[in-house]
């Protein structure tokens, strides 16, 4: 999902046309970072505390605060897609951050049921910031 929500995300469709990294710092004002996984990985590790070995979907500033996050489209359950779902949910248990984690999760998860997943975003994840890519930009102005 990562090239599909980066084309998603350069429409606009959080209101806002996503910026290359010397705008992005160079400005207090809302902004969408457009750079590679490898950029957003580099500059979330020297600049908001990231740790993890990945890059990531997403780097935002809404109302002064940063945003990181993962995007992902699960299409099935289990096999690969727990993993996917795995990679989703890490940067949400980092401690340190400065700046707030979310989990861009789409697809079956949302399916009420016995599956792990569901099961996981409905108890143990339930206070984490895990949200389709559909309330995104409603969540960011809120931020």
């Amino acid at each position: 999902m990562g090239p599909l929500f980066s084309r998603w995300l350069n429409r606009k469709s959080l209101g806002i046309q996503p910026v290359a990294l010397d705008e992005f710092v160079s400005s207090e004002n809302n902004a969408v970072l457009d750079a590679s996984d490898a950029e957003k990985e580099t500059y979330a590790k020297e600049n908001l505390g990231y740790s993890l070995d990945k890059g990531l979907d997403s780097i935002a500033r809404f109302n002064g605060k940063y945003v990181i996050g993962e995007a992902k489209f699960l299409t099935d359950f289990g096999g690969h897609q727990n993993a996917q779902f795995n990679d989703g949910v890490a940067p949400l248990s980092l401690t340190g951050l400065k700046a707030t984690p979310v989990a861009i999760l789409d697809g079956v998860l949302y399916i009420s049921g016995r599956n792990k997943r569901h099961r996981l975003i409905t108890t143990d994840l339930k206070d984490k910031n895990i949200m389709s890519s559909l309330v995104l930009r409603e969540f960011l102005y809120q931020v």
